[in-house]
């Protein structure tokens, strides 16, 4: 999440309750977890395990529990004993949870020629384009950008939280959830079917690319990415933050793992698991997803071990 303009650090420690340790003079122009953070941004860490991921991260300041860490030229550490309690109070500072009262919320810019169908919603500071189609019972959440000749069928949901939350053994509530303050970004001429969630970015954007068609009962989880002209089938899974790139297909119930990539024209046959980063213009099919060619030699294998074993017992 960007902030409306570049924030002081020294404002943003007395409102955390934190020490500043490096340049008390600094701005920090956003905030950010840890799969997209940018130069500028703040990021937090309160497990010794993540201390030298994020040190070492694009982000220029770093909220700690620790001050006694090897701190790399030109970062900013803000130390504090619960940088998770110290996000939460920036994100709802910066982004308050603001109810709507209206099924089609005052702040919303919608284009001309879009039509939106009885029962949807439509929420704060949402931007929609021209020549739109927007079934019933479709909800939009606050700050989702759709572009131009968009149509999203019946029943679903645009930007409902990250399913991203902070564990910790020592509280009451071992799970906490981290407040999400990303949107949804929709390209132009997407089509989305019935009856799909998409997660908004934890603090970033969730972003489908232009041209891309999704079928019914799809699940895109908090930050992904879809490429240009993507296909994807029926009960698709996507974790969070991975990237689709341009012309992937995804046939039916194929689940895909968090933080990785699948390269461009890359084809996944149905029912497939993908647990790791695949490339591109290939076949894929099978859990883990391998090439195709290969998975089909090892069904045939497969289906000759009776005989083969047979023979061995006869010899």
């Amino acid at each position: 999440m960007k902030f409306p303009s570049p924030v002081s650090l020294k404002w943003i420690a007395t409102l955390i309750d934190a020490e500043l340790i490096g340049n008390k003079d600094a701005e920090a122009t956003g905030i950010n977890e840890i799969h997209k953070v940018q130069k500028g941004d703040l990021v937090f860490v309160d497990h010794p395990k993540y201390y030298d991921t994020c040190l070492k991260s694009d982000a220029s300041f770093i909220i700690i529990n620790n001050k006694d860490v090897t701190v790399p030229e030109g970062k900013v550490l803000l130390v504090t004993n619960e940088p998770f309690e110290a996000y939460l109070k920036i994100v709802n500072h910066f982004r308050p949870f603001n109810p709507s009262k209206k099924s089609i919320s005052d702040t919303a810019v919608i284009g001309e020629g879009t039509v939106i169908m009885p029962n949807a919603f439509v929420g704060n500071h949402v931007s929609i384009g021209n020549n739109c189609v927007i079934h019933a019972n479709v909800v939009i959440n606050d700050y989702s950008i759709i572009g131009n000749n968009v149509v999203i069928q019946a029943g679903t949901i645009i930007g409902s939280d990250a399913f991203y939350y902070n564990g910790k053994k020592n509280r009451e509530v071992m799970y906490k959830r981290m407040q999400s303050c990303g949107n949804v970004v929709i390209e132009d001429n997407v089509e989305i079917g019935a009856n799909c969630t998409i997660d908004r970015g934890v603090t970033n954007e969730t972003r489908i690319g232009k041209g891309s068609i999704l079928d019914n009962l799809i699940q895109l989880g908090h930050d992904v990415v879809i490429g240009k002209n993507c296909l994807i089938a029926s009960q698709v899974g996507i974790a969070g933050a991975t990237t689709l790139e341009d012309g992937v297909i995804l046939w039916g119930q194929v689940g895909v793992n968090k933080t990785i990539t699948i390269g461009a024209g890359a084809v996944v046959m149905g029912q497939s698991g993908i647990t790791n980063t695949i490339k591109g213009n290939k076949v894929y099919m099978g859990t883990p997803a391998i090439d195709a060619g290969e998975k089909r030699r090892e069904f045939v294998w497969a289906k000759r071990i009776p005989q083969l074993w047979k023979k061995v017992m006869e010899s």
